[in-house]
C-alpha cells in the first residue's frame, strides 16, 4: 500500500500555486489462483478515496468514512459497464501477449494501471495521463489533452500491431475515457467539496540535527499537519535557496488524521552551521503569505546546555531539603524548651509520669482516709477551736475593770 501511495503522489500534479483537482483510478488485474477478484479499481478525488469497483459484482461502490459499502450514484452505471468491459478486454489481450510472445510463465500474473485526469483552477479540463506496469516495472505511458495523443511503448509490440492498437486506444480516449473522467471529476468535486476544499496550514520547524557526539552536522526542515497536499518547502542559506541536489528527503507522507508531512535535510559541518543563517521557507494554500522559520535548537542540542539546568535543579533540591531539615530540628527544640520553666516538683512529677519515679497507688474517691462522719466531727472541732481563740482575743483588748457590754461571755476554760 505504501508503494501504491508513492506512485500516486508521483503522478498526481503537485503545483502549490493552483487550486486544481484531480481524479485518479488505480486498477489491478490478476491472473492466477488468488482470493482477490480478477479486476478491481479504486477511485480517488485528489487524495480522498471516493469509490471502489469489483469485477465479481461489476458494481461501483461509494466509499465514505461512515459507510463502507454503498452503491455509487455519481457515475452512470452504463458508463461503468462500458469502461470496465473495455479495460478488462485490454488486460486480457496484454496478458496473452506477455504470456505467449514474451514467454512470461509466472504462476500469478499482475498488471496495474493508473489513470489521472485533472481539472485546472480556471475550471478548464487538464490532461489525462495513463501508466501501465507489469510486475514492478512500468511498461508504457499515454498522454491525452486537446486532441493531442502521445504514447511510449515499453512492451516492444510489433509496428503493424501497434498501429492498429493505437488507433483503437486513441478512439476510446477521445470519446469514452477522457469525457467520462472529466465529468466524473466535476460530479465528485461538487459532492465532496467540503472535504477536498478544506485548507489546513502547516506547522513548520527548522532544527539542528546531530548524528554523532563530535558536534552538529546538519539542519532539518519539517512541515506537518497541512492540507491539501500541495506544498513548496525550501531550505535557505543566508537568504539563498539550497540546491535540491544537496538536500535529502522531500517525500510527501500521510499523517493519520488525513493531513500530510514533508521533511528536508541538509548535511553541514559545525563550522558552516555557525557561520551561516539558515531558514526554512514554506508556501502553502493554507497560508496567506510565505512562512519563513529560522533555526532553533532541536532534540540534539549540545550536552552542555542540558547538564547545566540539571545541576541547577539538583542544587535547588539540596537547598530545599536542608531548609526542611533545619525547620524540623527547630520545631523539636522549641517543643522541648518549655520544660525548663517548671518548678522542681513539677519537673519531678513530669519525670515520674514518664516512668522516672515510682508511683504510689492511686486512691479512688471511695478509698479516702476520712469517712463522711469523720469529716463532720473534724469540722465541728475546728470551728469550736476558732471560737475559743476569738474569745481570748476579745478579753485581751477589753479595758481593765471595765465589763464588756452586752451579754456576759462565758469564761473560756483552758485545756
Amino acid at each position: 500500500m505504501k508503494g501504491v501511495f508513492t506512485l500516486l503522489m508521483l503522478v498526481i500534479p503537485h503545483s502549490v500555486f493552483t487550486d486544481s483537482h484531480s481524479l485518479v483510478m488505480f486498477t489491478t488485474y490478476i491472473k492466477g489462483d488468488t482470493p482477490f477478484p480478477e479486476m478491481s479499481a479504486t477511485v480517488l478525488l485528489d487524495d480522498l478515496t471516493v469509490a471502489y469497483f469489483d469485477s465479481e459484482k461489476n458494481t461501483l461502490f461509494s466509499r465514505h468514512h461512515h459507510k463502507e459499502k454503498e452503491v455509487d450514484t455519481v457515475v452512470d452505471p452504463d458508463v461503468i459497464r462500458t469502461i470496465s468491459s473495455y479495460m478488462h478486454a485490454d488486460f486480457e489481450e496484454r496478458w496473452l501477449y506477455v504470456k505467449h510472445e514474451l514467454n512470461v510463465t509466472e504462476r500469478i500474473y499482475v498488471e496495474q494501471r493508473l489513470v489521472v485526469c485533472e481539472l485546472m483552477d480556471n475550471d478548464q479540463p487538464g490532461p489525462m495521463i495513463t501508466k501501465s506496469a507489469i510486475g514492478r516495472s512500468t511498461t508504457d505511458e499515454m498522454y491525452f489533452h486537446k486532441d493531442t495523443f502521445t504514447y511510449q511503448d515499453g512492451l516492444n509490440i510489433p509496428k503493424e500491431r501497434l498501429k492498429i492498437l493505437l488507433e483503437l486506444i486513441q478512439l476510446r480516449q477521445g470519446h469514452v475515457y477522457y469525457p467520462a473522467c472529466i465529468k466524473t471529476l466535476k460530479a465528485y468535486l461538487e459532492k465532496r467539496s467540503h472535504q477536498v476544499k478544506r485548507k489546513v496550514k502547516p506547522r513548520v520547524r527548522l532544527i539542528q540535527k546531530k548524528r554523532s557526539v563530535s558536534g552538529w552536522d546538519g539542519v532539518s526542515c519539517l512541515a506537518t499537519g497541512f492540507y491539501p497536499r500541495h506544498i513548496n518547502l525550501t531550505i535557505l542559506r543566508d537568504g539563498e535557496p539550497v540546491p535540491e541536489r544537496l538536500t535529502t528527503g522531500g517525500e510527501l507522507l500521510p499523517n493519520g488524521d488525513g493531513t500530510y508531512q514533508m521533511r528536508k535535510n541538509l548535511e553541514l559541518s559545525g563550522k558552516d552551521l555557525k557561520q551561516s543563517l539558515f531558514t526554512c521557507s514554506v508556501t502553502h494554500l493554507g497560508l496567506d503569505n510565505k512562512l519563513d522559520v529560522h533555526l532553533e535548537l532541536g532534540p540534539g542540542e549540545p550536552i552542555q546546555l542540558v547538564v547545566i539546568p540539571v545541576l541547577v535543579a539538583v542544587g535547588l533540591v539540596c537547598v530545599v531539603g536542608a531548609g526542611i531539615y533545619i525547620i524540623i530540628k527547630y520545631r523539636k527544640k522549641k517543643t522541648a524548651s518549655p520544660q525548663s520553666g517548671y518548678s522542681e516538683p513539677s519537673r519531678l512529677m513530669r519525670k515520674g509520669e514518664k516512668g522516672g519515679m515510682e508511683k504510689g497507688p492511686i486512691m479512688k474517691p471511695s478509698e479516702t482516709s476520712l469517712s463522711r462522719s469523720d469529716e463532720t466531727t473534724f469540722g465541728s472541732a475546728l470551728a469550736d477551736s476558732r471560737l475559743r481563740v476569738e474569745k481570748e482575743e476579745l478579753g485581751r483588748i477589753t479595758r481593765p475593770g471595765e465589763k464588756p457590754k452586752g451579754r456576759q461571755l462565758a469564761k473560756v476554760e483552758s485545756g
